[in-house]
């Protein structure tokens, strides 16, 4: 064990994308070895930590003990999460009226671009970006003047570029121009649990076809500790044999996290795809789930 690991707290800080990588090394074998119900001492040399640092930085990062993780990614809770799912798209979740759950939630208002301005590809729009700390790996945060545009992970050496890249092709003909000092308090506002107020909601703008929006919106409707499939989505839309089509605009979700295309499953419960990784999403929900 290296002296970084020695004297390692968990707490935030500039090692955050290498706490991270411990996380998710954790988070990988949790998920391929549950069955065998490994025990903190296991779980604290993969991550190459002792057992108290190890579990002080997975409670942390992940929201629950190692041990609770193991329990909120077997097969039957993931069913679990899908148990209301013919409903959960119908039904209107009234701030403090739909259970502890939703008021545990993101408190979100959003808007979209107009179909002139998305087929514009960002023509004339200014787009600040910065790469903030975040519970879940280092994120790049993208803001314009009317509100939170994009979200984003980075993961390994390069990740930083890759990401960057990433999402300006979404918008190419947008001004990029980095301002970490600007989306700091969108950062802040995103993932600091005692900021979340329906009196000062998250201002969103959405970017994107018609169709993707229309997809995005749905997203929203989705509170913690609930999950749906591509196939409900799509008949919520009124277009029952478009679940491959609701899957390509998950994936193209711009704003991670915060319209959660996390908790969109297969419909057997399986976690399928995530455009930032399922060791990602594994977390998100595990995350979720402590809260709930």
């Amino acid at each position: 064990m290296t002296a970084e690991a020695d004297t390692h707290d968990g707490s935030a800080g500039p090692d955050a994308a290498d706490d991270y990588a411990r996380v998710r090394a954790a988070i990988r074998f949790l998920t391929e070895n549950w069955r065998d119900q490994p025990d903190l001492d296991t779980i604290a040399e993969e991550m190459g930590l002792n057992p108290t640092q190890a579990q002080k930085l997975f409670h942390r990062w992940a929201g629950l003990t190692p041990k609770q993780f193991v329990q909120a990614i077997t097969l039957d809770t993931a069913r679990s999460l899908l148990s209301e799912r013919e409903t959960v798209l119908d039904t209107t979740y009234d701030v403090g009226l739909s259970g502890p759950g939703r008021l545990h939630d993101l408190f979100v208002s959003h808007e979209a671009m107009t179909p002139g301005e998305y087929r514009n590809r960002g023509a004339g729009l200014e787009i600040s970006y910065g790469f903030q700390e975040a519970p879940f790996g280092l994120a790049l945060v993208l803001a314009t003047a009317r509100g939170l545009c994009g979200l984003a992970f980075c993961d390994g050496e390069g990740g930083r570029d890759e990401t960057l890249a990433d999402m300006t092709r979404r918008w190419p003909a947008a001004t990029f121009v980095e301002d970490a000092a600007r989306t700091a308090p969108y950062a802040a506002r995103v993932f600091k649990r005692d900021s979340w107020s329906a009196d000062t909601p998250l201002r969103v703008v959405m970017i994107g076809s018609d169709f993707e929006v229309r997809v995005w919106e749905t997203l929203l409707k989705i509170p913690f500790g609930k999950a749906t499939t591509y196939g409900d989505i799509a008949k919520h839309l009124g277009k029952p044999s478009a679940a491959r089509a609701v899957g390509a605009a998950v994936g193209r979700n711009p704003i991670s996290f915060v319209v959660p295309c996390h908790r969109v499953l297969g419909k057997s419960g399986a976690l399928t795809g995530y455009h930032w990784g399922l060791t990602r999403k594994r977390a998100i929900l595990g995350w979720e789930s402590g809260l709930v």
